[in-house]
This record gives C-alpha cells, structure tokens and sequence, in this order.
C-alpha cells in the first residue's frame, strides 16, 4: 500500500459524514474526461490521417496509447501525493483523491496531453467538449 495508514473521519481533513460523502462526487469530474478521451481514441485515430500517424508513430497505436493513459493514471492517481505531509494524505477516499487530483493537475506535462485536447477536454470541473 502507497500513502499512510491514518484514516481521516472527525480530524480537520474530514470533520463530520457530510464532507466524506460529499468526497465521493468529486470521482465523476476526475474520470468522466479520461474515459471520454479514452472512448474517443479510435475516433480520433480514423478520422484524420495526421492524428492517426502521430498516435502510431508517438505511442503505437490506440490499443498502446490507452494502456499508457490509464497506466499512468492508476500508477499516480493513488500514489499519495499531492498533500501537504504525508499523514494528510491518508489512505481513505480523502488520501486518494488528494493524489487524483494532484495527478489532474499534472496532466499538461503528461505526454498524452494532447490527445485529451483533440478529444474535446477543457477541465476536470464537469465541462467537456464533444
């Protein structure tokens, strides 16, 4: 297990039951543009022949350009970072949101950027453009 062990439920991270549910609606925000990316990879590939060769060229193709996003994704979505000190991270939703978001927020220095963009992404606030 990556992250601390401290479970955050009544402490300053996450005072009372409401602010833990309310944790849990933040997971559509952060997944809903990478599937949707991920969904419109072989849209993407077909429809110009440019962007085609480019995801064959830079990544292998669809299938490898996928792994690599969602790879990347599950290696430091949950990896404990993005907190102030490691026992803030926790190892609760709290503690793995952190570090989604921290990954979210890294995503323009990701390799894959680009691809997100073709797709229509503009945020992780719930916008998307198809």
């Amino acid at each position: 297990w990556v992250g601390s062990s401290l479970i955050h439920l009544g402490d300053s991270n996450v005072p009372n039951a409401l602010m833990f549910i309310d944790k849990y609606s933040h997971v559509e925000h952060i997944l809903n543009p990478i599937l949707a990316t991920v969904d419109a990879l072989p849209s993407l590939h077909d429809k110009d022949p440019h962007v085609g060769a480019w995801i064959d060229t830079t990544f292998g193709g669809v299938q490898p350009l996928t792994r690599a996003i969602l790879a990347d994704f599950f290696k430091y979505g949950f990896d404990g970072s993005g907190s102030d000190n490691f026992f803030d991270a926790g190892s609760c939703i709290d503690g793995r949101l952190t570090s989604a978001w921290h990954w979210c927020s890294q995503l323009p220095a990701k390799p894959f950027y680009i691809v997100f963009k073709l797709a229509g992404f503009t945020s992780f606030d719930g916008q998307f453009q198809t």
